[in-house]
């Protein structure tokens, strides 16, 4: 197999042992703070925001993969060893399979203390409005970021990386930190966000797909209900604003028996959404573990078809 794929392989190995460590100073908060500072530079421009956007989009995206390439042209006159451990711990860096586990996990404990200290954590992982969940809500929340980060966080990433190694991986992350920043609909973000939303649509259009498949067979690998899972996916997969976001939300929707979606509270404001699976049963904290169990056995499942698929390709 080529050397990018075993790091790809190698990155989620390190991502599955040692999850993001609290020392790391992630490169996603450095791309955080470049997307503010521009951001803010924009808008104290004034003139035509939604131009402005395009420039936001395209200057992330692009300073981003120029440093990973900077990083892989360094590292590569090294030698082939340094080379090799520095795509495989960006690629660790770009896949969150554990640190999602881990926030989910967070929101569970919490709930052990009372609605009020789930509210406090749920807000850390999701961006609606939390102030005023019940405990169903909250676990519903959870199980929607879950879902959704099974795309956005791990086989989005992974896929990018078997394409491109750790350059278009974090081209990826970039697009995906603009859409999780500033792509709202509401009217402080929609024009500055327009085309940062739009360009994670794309990015996201086949890996979204995917996902789904992968949680609907990592159903039935991990004792949940596959057959329904592909059932409320061919039913509910247009169920959002999003053009990818209910497809993975379905799959998990489906394989707990459970309804996601409806209208929840952005920035103050309602915002309707459909419903998303049946509501066969009331959501319970136990199904935060199921999900997550989905998401590790989709990340796997990933990992095995980008081997298999590099493999019959030499």
């Amino acid at each position: 197999m080529p050397d990018h794929i075993w790091a790809l392989l190698a990155g989620f190995a390190l991502d599955l042992l040692l999850g993001d460590p609290q020392w790391l100073y992630h490169p996603v908060r450095v791309i955080g703070s470049y997307i503010s500072w521009a951001e803010k530079k924009l808008r104290a421009r004034g003139g035509n925001l939604r131009a402005g956007a395009v420039f936001l989009t395209a200057s992330t995206i692009l300073l981003t993969m120029a440093a990973a390439a900077l990083l892989m042209r360094l590292s590569g006159l090294l030698g082939r060893a340094p080379h090799f451990i520095a795509m495989a711990l960006l690629d660790w860096m770009g896949v969150s399979v554990t640190c999602m586990a881990k926030e989910s996990r967070g929101v569970a404990r919490a709930l052990e203390d009372g609605v009020e200290a789930g509210r406090a954590q749920v807000a850390r992982i999701v961006g609606r409005d939390t102030q005023t969940l019940s405990e169903e809500e909250i676990i519903k929340a959870t199980v929607e970021t879950v879902a959704e980060n099974t795309t956005d966080g791990v086989i989005s990433p992974m896929l990018y990386a078997a394409l491109g190694g750790p350059v278009l991986l974090w081209g990826f992350k970039a697009a995906s930190t603009l859409d999780s920043m500033v792509g709202y609909l509401d009217e402080k973000y929609r024009d500055v966000g327009w085309s940062s939303a739009r360009t994670d649509d794309v990015l996201n259009f086949v890996p979204a797909r995917l996902t789904a498949l992968l949680m609907c067979l990592a159903a039935f690998l991990s004792g949940l209900d596959g057959k329904n899972a592909w059932r409320i996916v061919r039913r509910d997969h247009a169920n959002h604003k999003s053009p990818n976001c209910a497809w993975s939300e379905a799959a998990a929707a489906g394989a707990l028996h459970i309804q996601l979606g409806g209208t929840h509270d952005y920035f103050g404001k309602p915002v309707e959404k459909p419903t998303i699976g049946d509501a066969d049963r009331p959501a319970r904290r136990g199904d935060i573990a199921k999900v997550n169990r989905l998401l590790y056995v989709s990340g796997a499942l990933a990992a095995a078809l980008i081997a298999l698929a590099a493999l019959a390709l030499q």
